[in-house]
Protein backbone atom coordinates (compact mmCIF):
# COMPACT_ATOMS: atom_id res chain seq x y z
CA UNK A 1 0.00 0.00 0.00
CA UNK A 2 0.99 3.39 -1.01
CA UNK A 3 1.07 5.93 1.95
CA UNK A 4 -0.24 9.57 0.79
CA UNK A 5 1.83 12.58 1.41
CA UNK A 6 -0.34 13.83 3.74
CA UNK A 7 -1.92 12.09 6.25
CA UNK A 8 -5.08 13.23 5.87
CA UNK A 9 -5.82 12.36 2.64
CA UNK A 10 -6.94 8.79 1.64
CA UNK A 11 -4.96 6.96 -0.75
CA UNK A 12 -5.64 7.09 -4.09
CA UNK A 13 -6.81 3.82 -4.18
CA UNK A 14 -9.65 4.13 -2.35
CA UNK A 15 -10.59 7.42 -3.82
CA UNK A 16 -11.71 6.64 -7.33
CA UNK A 17 -10.20 9.06 -9.73
CA UNK A 18 -12.88 10.03 -11.57
CA UNK A 19 -15.07 11.55 -8.10
CA UNK A 20 -11.43 12.70 -7.05
CA UNK A 21 -11.51 14.77 -10.84
CA UNK A 22 -14.52 16.01 -10.47
CA UNK A 23 -14.24 17.51 -6.67
CA UNK A 24 -11.25 19.12 -7.97
CA UNK A 25 -13.07 20.23 -10.80
CA UNK A 26 -15.62 21.72 -8.72
CA UNK A 27 -13.22 23.37 -6.32
CA UNK A 28 -11.37 25.19 -9.07
CA UNK A 29 -14.40 26.67 -10.96
CA UNK A 30 -15.97 27.81 -7.20
CA UNK A 31 -12.64 29.54 -6.77
CA UNK A 32 -12.13 31.19 -10.14
CA UNK A 33 -15.55 32.34 -9.80
CA UNK A 34 -14.71 34.00 -6.84
CA UNK A 35 -11.54 35.51 -8.22
CA UNK A 36 -13.26 36.73 -11.31
CA UNK A 37 -16.30 38.01 -10.03
CA UNK A 38 -16.39 38.26 -6.30
CA UNK A 39 -12.56 39.36 -5.33
CA UNK A 40 -12.45 42.36 -7.44
CA UNK A 41 -15.05 44.29 -5.96
CA UNK A 42 -13.53 44.37 -2.49
CA UNK A 43 -10.02 45.30 -4.71
CA UNK A 44 -11.74 48.25 -5.96
CA UNK A 45 -13.59 49.72 -2.78
CA UNK A 46 -10.24 48.99 -1.25
CA UNK A 47 -8.33 51.22 -4.06
CA UNK A 48 -10.85 53.82 -4.52
CA UNK A 49 -10.98 54.72 -0.92
CA UNK A 50 -6.84 54.68 -0.84
CA UNK A 51 -6.12 56.28 -4.32
CA UNK A 52 -9.46 57.79 -5.56
CA UNK A 53 -11.46 56.88 -8.87
CA UNK A 54 -10.70 54.52 -11.00
CA UNK A 55 -9.95 56.14 -14.31
CA UNK A 56 -12.96 55.93 -15.65
CA UNK A 57 -16.72 55.42 -14.98
CA UNK A 58 -16.71 53.44 -11.65
CA UNK A 59 -17.32 49.68 -11.16
CA UNK A 60 -17.76 48.60 -14.62
CA UNK A 61 -15.00 50.67 -16.09
CA UNK A 62 -12.36 48.96 -13.83
CA UNK A 63 -14.61 45.18 -14.13
CA UNK A 64 -14.28 45.78 -17.89
CA UNK A 65 -10.62 46.87 -17.85
CA UNK A 66 -9.59 43.17 -15.84
CA UNK A 67 -11.80 41.30 -18.17
CA UNK A 68 -9.77 42.77 -21.28
CA UNK A 69 -6.51 41.67 -19.57
CA UNK A 70 -7.83 38.54 -19.11
CA UNK A 71 -8.88 38.12 -22.61
CA UNK A 72 -6.03 39.30 -23.74
CA UNK A 73 -3.70 37.10 -21.92
CA UNK A 74 -2.56 39.28 -19.34
CA UNK A 75 -0.45 37.36 -17.13
CA UNK A 76 -0.70 39.72 -13.87
CA UNK A 77 -4.82 39.37 -14.32
CA UNK A 78 -4.71 35.60 -15.05
CA UNK A 79 -2.42 35.43 -11.25
CA UNK A 80 -5.21 38.16 -10.19
CA UNK A 81 -8.09 35.66 -10.91
CA UNK A 82 -6.11 32.45 -10.06
CA UNK A 83 -5.47 33.76 -6.73
CA UNK A 84 -8.05 32.37 -4.61
CA UNK A 85 -7.33 28.82 -5.88
CA UNK A 86 -3.28 29.57 -5.53
CA UNK A 87 -3.91 30.12 -2.09
CA UNK A 88 -5.75 27.30 -1.62
CA UNK A 89 -3.27 24.94 -3.22
CA UNK A 90 -0.71 26.72 -0.79
CA UNK A 91 -2.39 26.20 2.43
CA UNK A 92 -3.23 22.34 1.44
CA UNK A 93 0.53 22.24 0.89
CA UNK A 94 1.83 23.65 3.66
CA UNK A 95 -0.73 21.44 6.42
CA UNK A 96 0.70 18.12 4.24
CA UNK A 97 3.95 19.70 4.79
CA UNK A 98 3.01 20.48 8.12
CA UNK A 99 1.53 17.26 9.09
CA UNK A 100 4.71 15.00 6.98
CA UNK A 101 7.20 16.82 9.29
CA UNK A 102 4.96 16.06 12.93
CA UNK A 103 4.84 12.28 11.79
CA UNK A 104 8.48 12.06 10.85
CA UNK A 105 9.46 13.30 14.32
CA UNK A 106 7.13 10.48 16.05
Amino acid sequence: MVTPLCPSVKPLQQTPLKQLALRESALFLVLLFLGFVIVPIPIYLVGQNLLGEFGGNGYGDFFGTLSGKIRSGDLVAWFFVLSPYIAWQVLRLSICAWRAAGQSRD
